[in-house]
């Protein structure tokens, strides 16, 4: 007998008949699976593209990995949730405080709430920043969840398995094969755990790296369309979407094209504070340079003045206060300051140019974080009944139990 389907912050979910998988693949923008196709190398992707499997969706607001993985695995905006991204300042001090505990966590995932009615769950993700996000509330007596990153620090008591299932050596997180990893581990837990939910996360150091037609991404986005495949023929319901999108924000002269608002403020406003959500252990590759900032002011400042000043940046495209993007962008009100700062396409937000170390950028800079990154493809390995009227990346979960044709 089938088990009764369960309500996860007010979704319903049926319970899986066959194994399912969830996948956010970092950074996958769209035009990352065209350029793949154009050229014959994708041929999963361009499959599901012409049977109808492949849609355009948008993500979650900022368009950055914490805020995003969390709302597909709770299939909630980060309003419910409250990972609003990777750093916020503390209230009633001046503090900013990295949002990676589990504490900050305000809704539970999909992945916990199958895990203690029953469900076997598997979760691998590349970043270890992502795993005790994504891992709590598992009930790890039948629940695997390990990083790639850290692949060899696995233990049965804290990952639920001794020994990472990966066939090649533990690679380096500023690498594709870090993703790979996180494939390659799905597909063998897939044929010995026989999960019935499967979540698996990549980074988007590769697409932080190349463009969607240079070979670096081409052989990766190949990479991932095989893997979609070898998923699929192993017997499982395969949904990809990503976190956020990627752009290039860089000047003619390959310079990143950065306005540095903490520096404008220190002028317009001293004493007011810009935290950018985007930073984190893993700033490589991106410098902590993403395209949405928020702004926290002092009791007397005058926030139309200040956000009229800032809506005068070259390389601003919108400011709006904390009020406003609770109620369009879908923010906690609590962990965004007074005002929402977001970039134009070509270009990202810093605080002051010496508190960037830029100099372990390799190529031009390639980043997220706003509006334009927000698009998202989403892909299903079978036929569904219907799609949701407003597809979002958090719906992937509703789509993989709720919509895939019976087979």
């Amino acid at each position: 007998m089938a088990n009764a389907p369960l309500t996860v912050n007010d979704r319903q979910f049926a319970w899986p008949t066959q194994p399912c998988v969830v996948i956010c693949a970092d950074g996958f923008d769209m035009a990352y699976l065209e350029a793949a196709e154009a050229l014959d190398r994708a041929p999963f992707f361009a499959r599901a593209r012409a049977e109808g499997r492949l849609r355009g969706a948008k993500g979650a607001m900022p368009s950055f990995t914490n805020p995003n993985n969390c709302s597909i695995v709770t299939g909630q905006p980060p309003s419910v949730h409250g990972i609003a991204g990777n750093f916020f300042l503390e209230p009633g001090t001046a503090n900013p405080v990295m949002m990676n505990d589990p504490s900050f966590l305000r809704a539970p995932s999909i992945l916990a709430e199958f895990s203690q009615a029953g469900a076997k769950v598997c979760v691998v993700t590349a970043k270890d920043k992502l795993r005790k996000l994504l891992g709590h509330g598992l009930d790890i007596s039948n629940a695997v969840c390990f990083s790639t990153e850290f692949a060899a620090d696995v233990t049965e008591a804290e990952h639920g398995i001794a020994e990472a299932p990966i066939p090649f050596p533990i690679p380096s997180v500023y690498s594709a094969e870090v993703s790979q990893a996180v494939f390659a581990a799905g597909v063998s837990l897939l044929h010995s755990h026989k999960p019935d939910l499967m979540y698996l996360s990549t980074t988007d150091y590769i697409q932080h790296m190349f463009a969607p037609d240079e070979e670096g991404a081409l052989a990766f986005t190949e990479m991932v369309d095989g893997y979609c495949q070898a998923l699929t023929d192993a017997g499982a319901r395969v949904v990809l979407t990503a976190d956020h999108g990627m752009n290039a924000k860089f000047l003619p002269d390959g310079e990143p094209n950065v306005a540095y608002l903490q520096s404008i403020l220190d002028l317009a406003a001293p004493g007011a504070k810009v935290i950018l959500p985007i930073t984190d252990p893993y700033v490589v590759h991106h410098g902590a340079l993403g395209s949405f900032a928020t702004v926290y002011l002092l009791p007397d400042d005058n926030i139309e003045a200040i956000a009229a000043e800032l809506r005068e940046v070259p390389a601003v495209e919108l400011v709006i206060t904390a009020d406003e993007a609770v109620e369009v962008l879908e923010l906690p009100r609590d962990r965004i300051g007074d005002l929402c700062v977001m970039a134009r396409a070509n270009a990202v937000l810093g605080t002051r140019r010496a508190e960037h170390d830029l100099s372990q950028l390799t190529r031009p800079l390639r980043s997220h974080g706003g509006l334009h990154e927000q698009g998202v493809p989403l892909v299903s390995s079978h036929n569904l009944d219907e799609w949701p009227d407003k597809v979002r990346n958090f719906d992937a979960f509703d789509i993989v139990l709720n919509r895939v044709e019976e087979d």
